[in-house]
């Protein structure tokens, strides 16, 4: 169980590590890397963006969604390193991985067929925008950061995360737009949502699994 929690657990490179803790002073373009770094690599969080813009077919509601996602884990992310508030990492991923579930039964529509109503889908990515932004800076408190520069670094990784956001957004863009030209699309959408909410089924397991072996 301890070797599954830390496959599946998206850290911070060791070399990164030693970064972090030794840095001092503003250092903007090596944190902006950082977030950066991190955002395309949390699968957790491009799991959830892939469900978020699965059925939005227009620019314009594609903007408003990840802006609102943008909006939520960065006043989350700023706030929990800022003010050192500590929450368990392994419940933040859970509730991460529960945000990936959530989204892949909206896009099956099954609230409506199950309890006939429609969450607010806007509010409802905003607060899971939140608890993403937790898990971003759980992953930064893991490390002694130094005072001098703090709130700068901080700033810096949160611009480098929007960037990171940007270029994943992007590259799955790209292959949406590819794939949605194809009849395979209509075809597979049921199947790619079904696989979408297993996968975070798993994420809330391996958390889960981590938080029962160190407690």
């Amino acid at each position: 169980m301890g070797l599954s929690t830390q496959a599946f657990a998206h850290g911070v490179a060791e070399g990164d590590a030693v970064f972090i803790e030794s840095a001092s002073g503003m250092q903007l373009l090596p944190f902006i890397y950082l977030g950066a770094k991190h955002m395309v690599t949390g699968y957790d969080h491009l799991l959830f963006l892939f469900g978020v813009i699965f059925f939005l077919f227009r620019m314009k509601d594609v903007a408003i969604y990840v802006t609102l996602f943008a909006v939520g884990h960065s006043v989350t992310l700023l706030y929990g390193v800022l003010s050192e508030t500590h929450v368990n990492p392994y419940i933040v991923d859970a509730i991460i991985g529960l945000s990936v579930v959530y989204k892949a039964l909206d896009n099956l529509g099954a609230f409506r067929r199950w309890f006939g109503f429609q969450p607010n889908t806007k509010t409802a990515v905003l607060i899971f925008g939140f608890f993403h932004g937790f898990g971003l800076a759980t992953k930064l408190q893991d490390f002694t950061l130094s005072e001098d520069g703090l709130v700068a670094n901080i700033l810096a990784f949160n611009v480098g995360v929007e960037i990171g956001q940007m270029l994943a957004l992007a590259g799955i863009l790209i292959a949406m737009n590819f794939w949605r030209k194809s009849p395979s699309f209509n075809q597979h959408a049921f199947f790619t949502n079904a696989v979408l909410m297993t996968l975070g089924f798993m994420l809330i397991g391996f958390q889960l699994t981590g938080y029962w072996v160190t407690a």
